[in-house]
């Protein structure tokens, strides 16, 4: 699994927390990883974007953006209104490619969902995800809700023949309700993927130190961490 290419459900999920914790991991595993942002939007030339606080959290990563825009918008709109160039799928999936060339793992995080727009012609992530064929991660909210915005993610990558690689909850609440709890159950039978981990609420604000020891007990074996479905209570909850 050279290029793993991480999306979410929606924004706001915790993907670029779920993004750095497995890097944080790959990296506790004596990988080398680089992460790739494959369209930053929302932030400013000068500021800090979203592989920054992967290679914050995570630690000695190589991090790179394909491209960068100022308003906190879907890519294509985002570029439009900054009369910029658009992504491409092929300028995120040859940028990733050549990290590859040098790293055992590449992280592929796109902006938003998997059907975001890139550009005016509808180019996505899951264009680029279908030039490296690589798998998919998606990280999905824990709560009501959820089910819906995974299955719909998940089968867009089944129709597009893609691996899912899982589903990885990108902020597990303190005091989890009663949705949430039977989420743990019901996220793998609609996905048809295993959960392969989930973050604790907050995750992001740990002291790097802290997070770089925890993450790896948040991700599953495949994922080079040690977290357990069974034991986190998956089918506690199960039909």
């Amino acid at each position: 699994m050279p290029v793993l290419v991480i999306t979410g459900t929606g924004t706001e999920v915790g993907k670029t927390v779920t993004t750095a914790a497995v890097a944080a991991a790959a990296l506790a595993a004596g990988r080398t990883v680089a992460v790739l942002k494959a369209a930053q939007t929302g932030v400013r030339p000068d500021e800090p974007g979203d592989a920054e606080e992967v290679a914050r959290l995570a630690g000695a990563v190589t991090k790179a953006e394909v491209a960068r825009y100022p308003e906190p918008l879907a890519p294509a709109t985002a570029a439009r209104r900054a009369a910029l160039e658009p992504v491409r799928p092929h300028q995120v999936a040859e940028a990733a490619a050549k990290l590859a060339v040098e790293h055992d793992l590449v992280l592929v995080e796109g902006a938003g969902g998997l059907l975001v727009r890139f550009d005016d012609e509808g180019g996505t992530l899951a264009d680029a995800a279908e030039l490296l064929r690589a798998p998919v991660l998606v990280v999905a909210a824990a709560g009501l809700g959820t089910l819906n915005t995974t299955e719909l993610t998940a089968r867009e990558l089944r129709r597009r023949r893609l691996e899912l690689a899982g589903v990885v909850i990108g902020s597990w609440p303190d005091s989890p309700d009663l949705a949430s709890r039977c989420n743990l159950a019901d996220l793998p039978d609609v996905s048809g993927a295993p959960l392969l981990g989930a973050l604790p609420a907050g995750a992001g604000g740990l002291a790097p130190s802290a997070f770089r020891a925890a993450a790896p007990g948040w991700l599953a074996p495949r994922l080079d961490g040690t977290w357990d479905a069974a034991a986190f209570g998956v089918r506690d909850f199960a039909r």
